[in-house]
């Protein structure tokens, strides 16, 4: 095992001119982030154990257990797992299936799930007739289907947003208030509270509750118990934490996590 290796080095998507190619990574024999890149082909990376936090388009994407976000082809990102994640990627040439011009996370059925496994045992380069591209197709036709999750935080561009974002990423327990962040970097609150929904299209309150849930599902989803994840984000008891997370998701943390074992 060597932990240094760069998952990056390993394939390259765009060799290859089929519909769509698989990989799995066990993040546990590799580096634990992909630095900034891109490819041709679009890629979807599914989350089968732990988590993995993509950054693409101004957004922080969270990809909790048996959920995948989409990056379309062109698009600059990077990647951090957890020290425990299994990761399933597939990799779509532009054009192969109507999927959405921007990212997004997609809710990923046990069928695509077993379909990506399937495929990832097919050679790069399978003949456009044969039983690795008929899988394709099924896989492609099952996720173009699938339901859009909300596991996304917008971060903007903007100086004096991406100074707060940054520090709250970093120190996710700081419970500056809206009006204290605005003494902070010199604006009026109502100026702040403006900026946050024209650059982000949430409010203040509704933007951090949004990257508590995303640190709260990579923590947990990395063996974090729950009193940890809880405290750990600044919340005065974990009962507050768990009603948090259910408004955001519907379900109890334990539920959730159950529920996708």
């Amino acid at each position: 095992m060597n932990a240094s290796r760069d998952v990056t080095s390993l394939f390259d998507p765009d060799s290859t001119r089929c519909a769509a190619v698989a990989r799995l990574l066990d993040f546990t024999e590799y580096e634990a982030e992909v630095p900034v890149h891109t490819h041709r082909k679009g890629q979807l990376i599914l989350a089968l154990y732990g988590a993995v936090t993509c950054r693409a388009e101004n957004e922080i994407w969270i990809v909790p257990p048996h959920c995948g976000v989409w990056i379309p082809g062109g698009i600059a990102h990077s990647a951090r797992a957890t020290w425990n994640a299994h990761l399933s990627y597939l990799f779509i040439e532009p054009g192969a299936a109507t999927l959405p011009e921007q990212c997004c996370t997609f809710a990923v059925s046990p069928l695509i799930r077993e379909l990506m496994n399937r495929l990832v045992r097919e050679d790069n380069d399978y003949p456009p007739d044969s039983h690795a591209a008929r899988l394709a197709r099924v896989t492609l036709d099952e996720l173009v289907n699938m339901p859009r999750q909300n596991f996304n935080l917008p971060v903007s561009a903007h100086p004096k947003i991406q100074v707060m974002a940054e520090t709250l990423v970093s120190h996710p327990q700081d419970r500056s208030t809206l009006n204290e962040w605005a003494r902070r970097l010199a604006l009026s609150e109502r100026s702040l509270a403006r900026l946050m929904v024209r650059e982000t299209g949430l409010s203040f309150g509704r933007w951090r509750q949004q990257l508590h849930l995303i640190i709260a599902l990579r923590g947990l989803a990395s063996g974090e118990s729950v009193q940890n994840v809880a405290h750990e984000l600044g919340y005065e008891s974990v009962n507050a934490f768990i009603t948090m997370f259910k408004k955001s998701v519907g379900c109890t943390p334990a539920l959730y996590f159950s529920e996708r074992k």
